[in-house]
Order: C-alpha cells, then structure tokens, then sequence
C-alpha cells in the first residue's frame, strides 16, 4: 500500500490506470540521483574545536535543548550534566567533550544546548556538544588509524580519523564504546 502523501484525484481517477501504477510513473518521473559514496555520518564539534563525526545508524535523534531542561543530578559522575525526559524515557546527558578527556567545559549559559542522543541493544545516552556541523556522506575507504595527537583518554573511543575533510582532523566515534565505557561509573 502506497502511504506517502496523497496523489491528486486525477490520478485516481482514471478507470484503465491503477493509483498503485500512478504512483509507480510519478516515482520514476523524478531525476534520478547519483548514489553517494560511503555512508552518512553526523559532524560535530566539542567546546575544544576538535570535530567528530557519529555514523547515522546509530544516531535515535539529534535535540536542541534549553539548559533548564537537562535536570542536574546530585552525586553522580562529574561527566554527567544531568538527565533529560526523551519520550517519557529518563536519558543521562553528557558533556562528550569532557567525556573525552577534554579540560574546557561546555557552555551552557546559553539559549540552546545540542544533544545527540545515541543509541545501542537499548541503552541510550545524550550527548551534549558546542555545535552540530550537519550531516555528510563519507567513505570508510578512507577512514586511518587514529593519529598519535588522539589523547590518551580520547583514544578507546576512536575508530579512526580522515585527514583533509576539514581543516583538522575528522575523527570518527564508536557509540557502542562510549555507551558501554566504564567511565560513566567514575
């Protein structure tokens, strides 16, 4: 069954044509377009500069939240900001910067906070960051090793970086390492 948006009662109207052909000759009607190489990822900042990028598949949705709606917790992980009502589903929220073994703490004496909240065998954290670049396709092809200037505590949660995508390198985060780090027990 075709649920997309309705085609116009011309279109269905026509005794000899089925709406199910219809829809099939308005669908291929459209310029076709290239297929893109690789896969699409998210690009993102922290409060260092440093960019990242979050494969989409496991990306549940990206948020932009007032400070006031991520809820402090006391006596918890200094990587936690706090928690958040995702959907009536009570989500920690960290600061990845920070997560990541950076010293310069997010801002949030600001409108808006960015959160990308990830997702893995349903274990779900927000991720708060100073700014979302957007969405871009990009090849595993030419995905390298991290490079010996990934810190330390950075590393573990690496599967690689791409040099000459942006003007540092573009590293590219394992969520389920994140997700599953021992880190948040700290």
């Amino acid at each position: 069954m075709f649920d997309g948006p309705d085609l116009p009662e011309t279109y269905l109207s026509t005794p000899e044509v089925s709406s199910r052909d219809t829809a099939q000759e308005t669908l291929s009607s459209f310029p076709s377009q290239q297929n893109p190489e690789g896969d699409l990822y998210l690009r993102f900042f922290v409060e260092s500069g440093d960019e990242f990028a979050l494969a989409a598949m496991g990306i549940r949705e990206v948020l932009s939240l007032t400070p006031d709606q991520i809820t402090p917790v006391p006596n918890v992980s200094p990587l936690l900001m706090g928690v958040l009502n995702f959907r009536g589903q009570v989500i920690w929220v960290s600061d990845v910067g920070q997560f990541l073994g950076g010293t310069r703490l997010l801002n949030t004496e600001r409108t808006e906070i960015s959160i990308i909240v990830i997702e893995s065998q349903e274990i779900m954290v927000g991720l708060a960051v100073e700014r979302v670049r957007g969405m871009e396709w990009l090849s595993l092809d030419k995905l390298l090793p991290p490079s010996s200037q990934a810190t330390d505590s950075m590393s573990p949660f690496l599967k690689g970086e791409w040099q000459g995508i942006s003007e540092t390198a573009l590293r590219l985060l394992d969520p389920a390492s994140i997700l599953r780090s021992a880190r948040w027990a700290a």
